[in-house]
């Protein structure tokens, strides 16, 4: 009984994270330039990070329909981009799309190799 208590406790915060990475992310990319931070990390390695990041939250939070997060993270990096024309100062990238939608696939990928690991590891214990 407490290994599922903690199950759901690390499920709740997981899914906690993955909802604020995807609001940092919404707010970085339609902010004026002027404003938006930067950690002194390439501009790629700070795209990299955060979608990875949010990827791997929402693949282990959500523990199925992982091929359909894929699309629905390719899909929302698309609309930030587009969302990113009518932003006065900020312009969309293809290079920040390609780099967003592979990072966050990767981190959507890493998490269903986990929860696969995971599950066999739960079977052999049976």
């Amino acid at each position: 009984m407490e290994q599922k208590k903690l199950h759901s406790m690390t499920t709740k915060f997981l899914r906690l994270a993955a909802w604020i990475l995807i609001t940092v992310i919404v707010a970085l990319s339609i902010v004026p330039p002027s404003i938006r931070p930067t950690t002194g990390a390439p501009h790629d390695v700070e795209h990299f990070s955060i979608f990875v990041l949010a990827g791997l939250a929402f693949g282990l939070s959500y523990r199925f329909s992982h091929f359909y997060q894929a699309i629905g993270f390719v899909v929302f990096t698309a609309t930030l981009e587009v969302a990113q024309l009518v932003v006065p100062g900020r312009h969309a990238r293809i290079g920040d799309f390609i780099v967003d939608a592979a990072s966050s696939c990767i981190g959507i990928l890493a998490a269903w190799l986990v929860v696969k690991a995971l599950s066999h590891r739960a079977i052999a214990s049976i």
